[in-house]
């Protein structure tokens, strides 16, 4: 088999979805993931491995976020359920969430129909009582999240895809200059998962995308076994603890649309740490260690993520699919099987020829 025929572009979370979508519906044979940072790599410019990385109200409202999010919620719920090896970093984890602003009513219907409650996992979310929230939220839910070990997951799924069982995905390391580089000898079909590359990739040079900075701080922090948020007009706080890490615990964080800054500034880091011991008085004791403090460029976009079916002007054919912002391990799963419905076209006709 030609594992030239579909090239995934891009090794974050998004286009490691993706081919593992493939991979589900039996082309991995075909597959090449092709991208500059793969998983285990640091950069500033692959933002995967610093995301918290969970389950949270962070997304839209659009309907696209929220149906996004109710299909990553119940398949990563599924797995961790039957026990998947896809699965091994991902981890159940009380959960509650703050907003200083109340989401809107869509959302709060959205959340309500599928999010699971506390005890038991099979109930419907907690609605925090007004009397019960902090001075200054409006809004406030408790639940079961999903959180995730964001590189671990990462490297754990390069590992799977490359398996025989999953098709035997094919990594190559390999900077593009434009989207075109990524049609090799014989693909049929390039999934665009480039996050903010698509700002000023030729071929793609999406206006609408600009990148979202954050900065959090990595700590040692065993007896944190739960999730807390704290959505704000202009900050996001958030303690999140990293499954099968040895009691690691990120905590951030920042929403700054439009900021490059690659290194972290000291008085951000100040103040998480203020504002996640308000959240959480235990991280105040002496047990908190400061392993790391990171800064991330999340891949954002104006009106949401791009998951679009494209002929190019050179006839060939595209899937593109970003601009997830903070929410592509929430929202990875589900964008991934809307791209790949897309190309349902190309991948029947692929099979066929398969079995000629």
């Amino acid at each position: 088999m030609a594992h030239n025929n579909i090239v995934v572009l891009g090794a974050g979370i998004i286009g490691l979805n993706v081919a593992l979508e493939l991979s589900k519906r039996g082309y991995g044979q075909h597959i090449t993931i092709m991208a500059e940072h793969l998983p285990g790599d640091e950069s500033i410019d692959y933002t995967s491995p610093w995301a918290g990385a969970n389950f949270s109200g962070i997304s839209g409202s659009d309907a696209n976020a929220l149906r996004w999010d109710q299909s990553g919620y119940s398949a990563m719920m599924s797995l961790i359920d039957a026990g998947a090896e896809e699965a091994k970093y991902l981890c159940k984890t009380e959960s509650t969430e703050y907003w200083d602003q109340a989401p809107s009513q869509d959302k709060i219907n959205s959340m309500t129909e599928y999010l699971r409650d506390i005890r038991p996992y099979q109930s419907i979310l907690v609605i925090i009582p007004p009397s019960d929230l902090p001075k200054g939220v409006a809004f406030g839910i408790r639940f079961t999240t999903v959180t995730l070990n964001a590189p671990a997951h990462c490297e754990h799924l390069k590992h799977l895809l490359s398996q025989p069982r999953y098709g035997g995905v094919k990594f190559v390391r390999r900077k593009v200059s434009s989207l075109q580089d990524a049609f090799l000898h014989g693909t049929q079909i390039v999934f665009n998962c480039v996050g903010n590359a698509a700002l000023n990739l030729a071929g793609v040079a999406d206006s609408k995308c600009y990148p979202t900075r954050g900065q959090i701080i990595l700590v040692k922090a065993p007896s944190v076994k739960v999730n807390v948020m704290r959505h704000g007009k202009d900050y996001e706080t958030y303690i999140i603890p990293r499954p099968r890490s040895d009691g690691t615990v990120v905590l951030g964080g920042y929403l700054q649309p439009g900021d490059h800054f690659s290194q972290a500034r000291p008085v951000e880091t100040e103040s998480i740490l203020s504002r996640t011991i308000g959240l959480l008085r235990i991280l105040g004791n002496e047990e908190t260690e400061i392993i790391r403090v990171a800064v991330g460029l999340r891949p954002s976009r104006q009106g949401g993520a791009r998951v679009e079916l494209e002929t190019t002007p050179e006839g060939n054919t595209v899937v593109h699919n970003y601009g997830a912002g903070g929410t592509g391990f929430q929202a990875g799963m589900g964008m991934a099987k809307d791209a790949v419905d897309l190309a349902s076209g190309i991948l029947v006709h692929l099979q066929a020829q398969s079995k000629l």
